[in-house]
C-alpha cells in the first residue's frame, strides 16, 4: 500500500488508466470479431464497410499507448489484405 500522498495519487491514477485501457481494448476485439464474421461469411461489402471503422478503432486504441503504434500497423495491415482479397482487389 502507498504511504506517501504522491504514491496514493499514483495508485488512484494507475487504477482509473487500466479501465480505460480496457475499455479500448474491448471495444477494439469487439469490432475486430464482427469484421473477422464478415470475413469468414464471404460478405465484401459489410466487410469493406467495417474496415473503415475497424481501422480507425485500432489507430485510436493505439495512439495514447494502449497498444503499441507497429501492433496497431500489423493488425489494420492483416486485415485490409483479407478485406482486399474478399473484394477482389490487389
Amino acid at each position: 500500500m502507498a504511504n506517501h500522498k504522491s504514491a496514493e495519487k499514483r495508485a488512484r491514477q494507475n487504477i482509473k488508466k487500466a479501465l480505460i485501457n480496457k475499455i479500448r481494448l474491448s471495444k477494439m476485439k469487439t469490432e475486430v470479431k464482427k469484421l473477422s464474421l464478415a470475413l469468414k461469411n464471404n460478405d465484401a461489402s459489410l466487410a469493406t464497410e467495417l474496415m473503415k471503422k475497424v481501422e480507425s478503432i485500432i489507430a485510436k486504441t493505439a495512439k495514447p499507448g494502449t497498444i503499441s503504434k507497429n501492433s496497431a500497423a500489423r493488425k489494420i495491415s492483416i486485415y485490409a489484405k483479407r478485406v482486399n482479397l474478399l473484394a477482389g482487389k490487389k
